[in-house]
Order: structure tokens, then C-alpha cells, then sequence
């Protein structure tokens, strides 16, 4: 758009019949009607809303959108024009009012403020649940759908390590596969709040098999989506969607990702605006690594390998209490024994595991010893056996 083109006011604009037909459908129908816009021109109407003043004006309008702004497209002012779109709206509005959904605009209190600094952030949002899209801190985590055991517990003791440090944090990821629904799940059994940003109306939930996750998200946080109900979850909206995974964020973390996909295009947004970035490393052979060890190599994202590295590169641990490296332990290792803390300390300095024997050595514990405590590990869930005879630890 050509800021230097000549602009009329609403007062100047010539006498037409409005195209719509209607004046008196409210403002959050127009919005409605005009978030219907494809995505690259959303800062055209966001600039066209600002000029005459409202979403419901601008409809009303639609006819002498050209003498408002000339570098207006004749495709666009039909679009903004279209009766269809209205009609939509209104049926929409019935589906709000019948099912509890908050209808959070452009503009509202309520609008998420990192988000609004977007350029092509969403006109309007439909939500369910009770999460403050506004909270002091919110970070994404993205990754693979084909998340390994090596993902699943970075993100799952991530989150669990976050919580005590920053527990003031918002949780945000796509409901989909793999670490995305890691992510939320820990973020529920950590207390902390987590939305799912859906691709699809709010009709449906997809997958299917992250339903009962979904509900329980709706009790400590909830599930955007700028999409309207009978919206399908068609690839294209994944892609669309992670623009907002990206933008209402402070920070967006790769848990696990391949060389290619949709956790390294949310990166790539998280960049475009402005947000911090960081990624966890892998082994260099490994498919679901190479994505995060790209990031990090060409500098377009910041390597981390605990929630404590995070919470020091964004500068967070100031609005935290201070606590000494002795109560961190203690915080993050609640109600261990000496032995069961030296086990788990060495475990997570070997993100592969350890062998039996290797941990006989490295902790000088006894082998008949030492196999009757994993045991009682494995049943508290602290670690966990895996392939070739090692061990792993689950809490960090």
C-alpha cells in the first residue's frame, strides 16, 4: 500500500447505496463478516477500519471504499461489500451466543496486545475457556508430530521445570500430534495454563483424540481459533494458524522438528516478529533433530537444553525470587533421597540414558542395591526404563 497516495475522509465520500443493504448489524458482525478476508489483505482493512472510524461503518460503506482509499483493489471493496459475508456473521453470532464462546475483536481490552503488533494479525478471535490471552509471560513450544521419547521428555520436563521457576506462564501449541499435545499435557499436570490454537472452527475438535486434553484445557486455559464453526481443518489453516502460535507469543521454543515443517515455518514467523526464538539440539543423525540443529547453526535460533537456560537468555529470572542453586535443587528434586538425586543428576547428563553397570560405576552403588531403587523410581515416576538396557530420567 502506498502510504503517500491521497486519502478522503468519510465525510468526503460521494452518495451511493450501500451494497449490503443494511445498517444496523452491530460492530462484532462486521468484524466477523470482514475477518473473512484473506490474510494478505488484513492490513488493508485494518487501515480501512481505522479511516472511517469502525468495522460496521466500513460495510455500510463498501460502495465508496475507493474515494476512502484509492489504492483499495475493485476485488477487495467487493469483498468488503458482500452480502453473503454478513449473512455469515449473523449466523455465527447464534452459534457464539448458544455455545458460551467469547468473541474477542480487533481493538477489545481483551485482544491479545503481542499479537495486535502483528501485521497480519486476525480481526477477530472465537474462544472457549479462561485463559488470559494477555498473561504476563507466554511462550510457544512447537515440534514434530513424530516426537521421539528423547522429545517428549525435553518437553515434558521443560514444562515441569518452568513451572517452578516461572509460574506466572502461558503455555501455547496447536493441539496436534506429538509434541504439541506433549506440551499441553504438561503444562496441565504442572498447574500451568495452556491454549491449543486450532486450525478449524470451534465445532469440532481436531484430532479427535486429543478431545479429552482439549476439555481439560478449557478448566487452565483454552482453545483460539480466528476460524468461524463449519471451518474444516484443511492443511492451509495449519499454516495460517501458526502465525498466531507464533505471534501472541514472547518467545517460541522447537522441542523436535526434520529438516522440513510447520514447527520451523512458526520459527520462521516467531523471527518476522520480532520474537525470540530457541531451539533444543539433537544428535546430528537423528531425522527429527535436524530441523532444531539447522536453527540453531545458521543463528536463527538461540540453543538451550533446560528451562533454566531459557528463563536466563530472556532475562527472567530478575522478576523471579532469587534462589540459590542449593533451593532450585531442592525445588526441582522434591522429596528425593541422596541416592535417588545423584541418580537422576547423572541420568540427566545423558540425555541417551544409562546402562545399569554405567551408573554402578559412575555412582558407586552397589548393583543389588542400585536395581531395587530404579525400581522404586519407576513406580514414582521419576525415571524410566527404554531400549538396550537403560535408564532415563522423566522428572528434571
Amino acid at each position: 500500500m502506498n502510504s503517500s497516495s491521497t486519502r478522503r475522509t468519510p465525510h468526503s465520500r460521494t452518495s451511493q447505496s450501500n451494497p449490503v443493504g443494511t445498517n444496523i448489524i452491530s460492530e462484532q458482525v462486521a468484524m466477523l463478516a470482514l475477518s473473512r478476508v484473506q490474510v494478505p489483505q488484513l492490513a488493508f482493512v485494518r487501515e480501512l477500519i481505522g479511516i472511517v472510524g469502525s468495522a460496521k461503518e466500513l460495510i455500510e460503506n463498501a460502495g465508496n471504499i475507493r474515494d476512502i482509499l484509492p489504492d483499495a483493489s475493485p476485488r477487495l471493496a467487493g469483498i468488503i461489500g458482500d452480502k453473503h459475508l454478513v449473512e455469515l456473521a449473523l449466523r455465527e453470532i447464534e452459534f457464539i451466543e448458544k455455545n458460551d464462546i467469547k468473541l474477542i475483536c480487533f481493538g477489545d481490552r481483551e485482544y491479545p496486545y503481542r499479537l495486535a503488533e502483528c501485521h497480519d494479525a486476525p480481526l477477530v478471535l472465537h474462544s472457549l475457556g479462561n485463559a488470559n490471552l494477555n498473561e504476563k509471560r507466554i511462550i510457544s513450544i512447537v515440534g514434530t508430530r513424530h516426537a521421539s521419547e528423547y522429545g517428549k521428555d525435553l518437553c515434558t520436563n521443560f514444562v515441569t521445570d518452568l513451572a517452578k521457576l516461572s509460574p506466572d506462564t502461558l503455555i501455547v501449541s496447536g493441539l496436534a500430534y506429538g509434541i504439541d499435545v506433549c506440551a499441553h499435557r504438561a503444562a496441565l499436570k504442572a498447574g500451568l495454563p495452556t491454549i491449543g490454537v486450532l486450525a478449524h472452527g470451534l465445532d469440532r475438535i481436531y484430532p479427535n483424540a486429543h478431545r479429552t486434553t482439549a476439555k481439560q484445557m478449557l478448566e487452565n486455559g483454552g482453545l483460539p481459533t480466528e476460524f468461524m464453526s463449519g471451518t474444516e481443518p484443511f492443511p492451509s489453516n495449519f499454516l495460517q494458524r501458526n502465525r498466531i502460535v507464533a505471534g501472541i507469543s514472547d518467545a517460541t521454543i522447537v522441542v523436535e522438528s526434520a529438516s522440513k515443517g510447520g514447527s520451523l515455518i512458526t520459527a520462521s514467523l516467531a523471527q518476522g516478529y520480532s520474537r525470540d526464538c530457541f531451539a533444543f539440539p539433537g544428535r546430528v543423525n537423528d531425522q527429527y533433530s535436524c530441523g532444531c540443529n539447522e536453527l540453531v547453526s545458521r543463528n536463527r535460533a538461540a540453543l538451550i537444553t533446560s528451562a533454566y537456560d531459557f528463563v536466563e537468555a530472556m532475562n527472567w529470572e530478575t522478576a523471579t525470587k532469587k534462589k540459590s542453586a542449593e533451593e532450585l535443587q531442592t525445588e526441582l528434586f522434591p522429596e528425593l533421597t541422596a541416592e535417588e538425586a545423584a541418580v537422576i543428576t547423572a541420568l540427566r547428563a545423558n540425555s541417551d540414558g544409562l546402562q545399569v553397570n554405567q551408573m554402578v560405576v559412575q555412582l558407586n552403588i552397589p548393583i543389588n542395591k542400585l536395581l531395587p531403587l530404579l525400581f522404586e523410581m519407576e513406580m514414582k515416576g521419576l525415571v524410566k526404563a527404554v531400549a538396550g538396557g537403560c535408564y532415563r530420567a522423566i522428572m528434571m
